[in-house]
């Protein structure tokens, strides 16, 4: 079956046109810091978002993980959103690999942390307590995008009380596009920031971890011992440059065509559609509906991350066409339970 996967944008195949990029990369050993195509994403990406510094890391979880053991030490906490990938996402790594403390933070309807909620939950310097030390965003957050302004507030905060501050930026340009800035605009609040080549900018694997020299330096070493050292991974990272090169405005094209599938779900009967941000549309359907919603969409070819509770997420991406979202509508359209 012609399958139309809208599970997630982590579901994209190389174009040809990025596996001939990657079959031409130069290579080397990149434990040795010998293989230039990683050397060249690593010092674009960097100089493009504003940083010193960048590493290529296998994946965004990892990126993450390496960025909080290289800001916090044993006893230190994180302040995170309770929804936010970092804290529910990704396995307790920062705890159980790190020994850092989370401390989640209610996410406000928007994607923020509230400030005054944040500054709240910093600890006094006492003994009892875990060290305050890093501030961790998300954008997107489920498709939304934080605003230049909440950005600039918790940069004064983190300074203020200081903190430092890494964003989880999987999606960063995704931001980017839909705020219409430079993402640099975006990441020069942070400390530190992760970006994902593997979700909508259509690349196999990889996310690059920016922020100073003596950071990236750090996360080389946690890096390392989480396992992470490449050896000839320039053939990946020519995939991420292809990428910058040729996917990053197109992401316009996924955010109108997810604005075009919420429109066609309006005012159906059996589907309540709850919203739509970025590339990503959100739906309703009842728990009682849930196995024959699945059974009806794999009939028609459609892949939806359906489990045992109504919020289900829809992701259009770059393996999506115009002819996917009627093909997926019609579907939609026709559940009648």
């Amino acid at each position: 079956m012609d399958w139309i996967d809208l599970r997630s944008d982590t579901v994209t195949r190389p174009t040809p046109a990025m596996r001939e990029a990657m079959a031409r990369a130069e290579v080397g050993d990149d434990v040795y810091g010998e293989d230039p195509t990683v050397n060249a994403l690593q010092h674009r990406l960097a100089v493009k978002l504003g940083f010193e510094d960048a590493l290529f890391v296998p994946s965004g979880t990892q990126a993450n993980l390496i960025a909080l053991m290289a800001h916090c030490q044993r006893g230190d906490e994180y302040l995170v959103g309770m929804d936010a990938h970092t804290y529910k996402f990704e396995g307790g790594g920062a705890a159980v690999l790190g020994s850092i403390q989370p401390q989640p933070i209610p996410n406000a309807g928007d994607g923020s942390l509230p400030l005054a909620t944040v500054e709240a939950a910093i600890k006094p310097l006492d003994p009892h307590f875990a060290r305050s030390r890093l501030l961790c965003l998300e954008n997107t957050w489920h498709g939304r995008p934080l605003t230049l302004d909440y950005l600039r507030d918790a940069r004064a905060l983190c300074d203020r009380r200081g903190l430092r501050l890494h964003l989880d930026g999987a999606r960063l340009f995704n931001a980017a596009v839909a705020l219409q800035i430079p993402a640099r605009d975006i990441a020069q609040f942070f400390d530190s920031v992760s970006v994902c080549f593997s979700k909508g900018l259509g690349a196999p694997v990889g996310s690059v971890l920016c922020g100073s020299r003596a950071l990236i330096d750090e996360a080389r070493r946690w890096r390392k011992v989480c396992g992470g050292g490449w050896r000839q991974a320039g053939m990946l990272a020519a995939a991420c440059l292809h990428a910058l090169d040729h996917h990053i405005e197109r992401l316009a094209e996924d955010h109108t065509r997810a604005a075009r599938l919420a429109a066609g779900l309006r005012g159906l009967p059996a589907i309540k559609l709850v919203g739509q941000h970025t590339n990503m549309v959100f739906i309703e359907v009842a728990s009682a509906h849930l196995p024959a919603f699945r059974v009806h969409m794999e009939a028609a070819g459609v892949k939806l991350s359906i489990g045992y509770l109504p919020n289900i997420r829809m992701v259009t991406h770059l393996d999506i066409d115009d002819a996917a979202v009627e093909r997926a509508l019609t579907a939609l359209r026709s559940f009648a339970p």
